[in-house]
């Protein structure tokens, strides 16, 4: 069984109502790269602490609990605006895909007091027993946490 949320085109016309759930992190010094700005790398850092912090601190889940791991299998980042130290981030959170064994987390990172997508961008995780690493259904506790972020 599969559920869907509302297709968004995770581009520049993203905007905060798009995102349930939001986790502010501040830029460090050592972030930007030579050109003054936050280095590529990063962003995908930032995409996958708002889901942890998501999951594990705010949720209190602890996925190995469930006999279960997650695998990222594709991740993808667009970039709209520079992003530079000291700007603080607010990370957007939704899901955007919930399938049977697989989750697809979309985030949208905004600079503090800015209502323009500074960039977007998807993990892909699919969920496999912790013994034999072969994918399975997603357990119902797991679910119920992240259904919470579908719109």
């Amino acid at each position: 069984m599969s559920e869907k949320t509302k297709e968004r085109p995770l581009d520049r016309t993203e905007k905060r109502e798009h995102f349930r759930h939001f986790l502010t992190i501040p830029t460090r010094w050592s972030d930007n790269d030579m050109y003054g700005h936050v280095n590529n790398a990063r962003y995908l850092t930032f995409f996958e602490l708002v889901i942890m912090r998501y999951l594990e601190v705010d949720s209190k889940l602890d996925i190995a609990e469930h006999g279960v791991r997650c695998f990222s299998v594709e991740n993808m980042c667009r970039y709209h605006a520079p992003v530079k130290y000291p700007d603080t981030l607010e990370a957007g959170l939704r899901v955007g895909r919930l399938g049977n064994s697989s989750v697809r987390y979309e985030v949208g990172l905004f600079v503090s007091g800015s209502d323009e997508v500074s960039a977007t961008g998807y993990f892909t995780d699919v969920f496999v027993d912790l013994e034999t690493e072969r994918p399975v259904s997603i357990p119902d506790p797991i679910r119920a946490v992240l259904s919470a972020l579908t719109l």
